[in-house]
């Protein structure tokens, strides 16, 4: 096995897959949503393919924009993914799965338990995406009239996953002495009771569920926003994130990995894992030939849809899809970190409202990669040994044929390479990613020594 520092992939799986037209393509599972036999193909592909995990994007509202076009969202409905990993965890040993659920619209004790339990139930592979919520339109499903502030959400966010650490911190690893003999199931010194008391959250603990195998499981998140990159600093251990160049994937690893030693973090306490979209064909004109096919089967409702989920407020009701592409607005109440990224897009390109439209229908703003499996593999091994990226988010333009090209196509030359493993390193997601095990808060405090006064 190489020694030499290598990738870390994550399966980035969205039903059909992340094309805004995928559905459409006659390759597609159409029905992947809710159905389970795809799910279990694709997660026995990226393990088959010795991705480090599973990722699942969610939201607690449907997605699609406008009532005009919702209807021609392929991606309207789909599986809620701790259930859905739960299921794919027996039928797999090894890829980990990492969920998204909201701190805006979930509470900290029940997260807390279904991941503890999902942590279990996998043997130890389990992550948590963190995410405060982008879509509006969850608000009203939780008896809101109004999506909460931003700067609220985060502050919600960082009591909330410091309360779910702690909740998972109930138990002691050996807290379970289960002595028939005895009759003593657990060590009673070695339960702990939280009893927080903060701003938005009053939970007193302890959790009915174990400590988690992993710990903790793996903290995970995706916003690149100036309060999402100071939460991810102080807790996460896995950013998703989105960058168009090389130059803007530097700067962001470089601030995200300078921002670590303030919480007495190192530099390999946190994995940076940018989205790339790839799409492989036999020859560079083939997957040219590709993208313009999945191009070509956005309807004219879609595109504006696009464009108007960053135009909120703004009038785009005399503009052609051939004009100027106009000045975004300079602040959102959603994901304003993605905001930022397609604002650059459109003046760094000077594009039209049809070329921006395009760009943003393959990935959302994340980064496209068009070639054969070699030229992909150059694209990716650039910015990894540019201090861009420690890994990558692969997102299948469509499912299952987009995973199983890079797996079978694109993974065998990066192991080549010395790039990628050729076996699993652990039997946890942590191990798998390099991560330490979190040492239990409570027993750290119970071992420490005490100061003694004559």
């Amino acid at each position: 096995m190489s020694t030499t520092r290598q990738f870390r992939l994550g399966a980035f799986i969205q039903a059909t897959g992340h094309h805004v037209a995928a559905w459409r393509h006659p390759d597609a599972q159409i029905d992947a949503g809710f159905n389970i036999e795809h799910y279990q193909a694709i997660a026995q592909t990226a393990e088959r393919g010795l991705f480090d995990a599973v990722f699942l994007a969610d939201s607690p509202g449907v997605w699609g924009g406008t009532p005009e076009s919702q209807f021609r969202n392929g991606k309207a409905v789909h599986f809620e993914p701790v259930t859905l990993f739960a299921s794919l965890s027996a039928v797999t040993k090894h890829i980990g799965f990492i969920a998204t659920a909201s701190t805006t619209y979930e509470e900290p004790y029940t997260l807390a338990r279904k991941f503890a339990s999902l942590d279990h139930l996998s043997h130890g592979r389990a992550g948590w995406n963190v995410v405060t919520t982008g879509n509006e339109n969850a608000a009203a499903n939780f008896g809101l009239e109004h999506h909460p502030d931003h700067s609220l959400r985060y502050e919600r966010a960082e009591e909330f996953v410091e309360v779910v650490k702690g909740l998972w911190d109930s138990w002691e690893d050996d807290a379970f002495v289960r002595d028939r003999e005895s009759g003593i199931y657990f060590d009673p010194e070695k339960l702990h009771v939280l009893n927080h008391k903060g701003k938005y959250f009053s939970v007193k603990g302890p959790l009915n569920v174990g400590r988690p195998i992993q710990g903790y499981p793996v903290i995970v998140q995706a916003d690149a926003s100036e309060a999402g990159r100071d939460l991810a600093a102080r807790t996460a251990e896995v950013i998703f994130t989105a960058n168009q160049t090389l130059e803007d994937a530097q700067a962001f690893y470089a601030d995200i990995k300078g921002r670590l030693a303030t919480y007495g973090r190192s530099p390999d306490d946190l994995k940076i894992m940018p989205g790339a979209f790839p799409i492989i064909g036999r020859t560079e004109a083939e997957a040219q030939e590709k993208y313009e096919f999945l191009q070509s089967l956005i309807h004219p409702d879609v595109a504006w849809d696009i464009l108007r989920q960053y135009y909120k407020g703004i009038d785009l009701s005399n503009y052609s899809l051939d004009d100027l592409a106009p000045e975004l607005p300079s602040d959102t109440n959603t994901n304003k970190s993605r905001l930022k990224l397609v604002k650059d897009l459109a003046t760094r390109g000077r594009l039209t409202l049809r070329q921006l439209y395009l760009s943003l229908a393959t990935a959302r703003g994340h980064r496209t990669i068009l070639g054969t499996p070699e030229s992909i593999a150059d694209q990716l091994e650039v910015w990894f040994n540019s201090g861009a990226a420690d890994g990558f988010n692969i997102m299948p333009p469509i499912l299952p044929t987009g995973l199983e090209d890079f797996v079978n196509l694109v993974v065998p030359i990066l192991q080549q390479r010395g790039l990628f493993r050729t076996a699993y390193a652990g039997n946890t997601l942590r191990e798998n990613l390099g991560l330490r095990r979190p040492a239990n808060r409570f027993a750290a405090q119970r071992h420490e020594p005490r100061l003694v006064v004559a």
